[in-house]
């Protein structure tokens, strides 16, 4: 990849900067202590993953879909709450930590590129997780300023509208959410797989491919 192609580097932020499966899972087994519960990380992911995706399929906030997915992935797992608990989601997401890599790589990403976010979230709850970040963002665009979620095109589509002439690449972890939509954009994307999935039978590859952040930046050669 030559690096002189591109001037912004955008990213999601859950999954990719933000360790959100960690947040999720512990906000989960939090709440669920207090009454007596315990559900371990693999089925809270495997269920939300399965939930969200379905509560996303229209527009509401982000606080909102935290919540009815919260309240969908109780009861997946067999514990039933009322709609006013599952407030706990949102209000755990303030304190979701980036990954270990995070911050050192976009330090050094910082120094030759511009930086963005693309993120699903609403502005307030992305406000409170970038003082998780020591670094500042050039671009930023929610769910909540194009009224929709990804993997729709809606973010991509405002990103390189607002770029102008800067030249943009993308960086996430999701492959449904970002590398799919990206590739049908026909804009660059790199794969930071922090997971070790594999490209599905049949679906589009991305750009470049990375285990995580650092690998980017060295890949950006920075």
């Amino acid at each position: 990849m030559n690096t002189n192609e591109f001037d912004l580097v955008t990213f999601d932020c859950y999954g990719t900067l933000i360790d959100w499966e960690g947040g999720i899972t512990k906000a989960f087994q939090s709440e669920a202590a207090l009454d007596g519960l315990s559900f371990d990380r693999e089925s809270i992911i495997a269920a939300y993953h399965t939930e969200e995706p379905v509560v996303e399929s229209e527009y509401r906030t982000y606080r909102e879909v935290l919540m009815e997915t919260a309240q969908r992935v109780a009861s997946r797992l067999g514990w039933n709450i009322e709609p006013d608990r599952a407030r706990f989601l949102a209000a755990s997401l303030p304190e979701w930590k980036p990954f270990a890599d995070t911050n050192a790589a976009l330090e050094r990403l910082a120094r030759r590129f511009s930086l963005g976010i693309l993120s699903n979230t609403d502005d307030d709850l992305l406000a409170l997780t970038r003082r998780h970040f020591t670094v500042d963002f050039d671009l930023i665009v929610t769910a909540q300023q194009v009224r929709s979620y990804k993997p729709g095109h809606a973010h991509f589509l405002e990103a390189e509208s607002r770029a102008g002439e800067l030249r943009l690449l993308h960086a996430a972890q999701s492959y449904f959410h970002d590398v799919v939509p990206a590739r049908a954009l026909n804009l660059p994307v790199v794969w930071v797989n922090r997971k070790s999935e594999r490209v599905p039978e049949g679906g589009v590859g991305p750009t470049a491919e990375v285990a995580n952040l650092a690998a980017l930046a060295d890949l950006l050669d920075v």
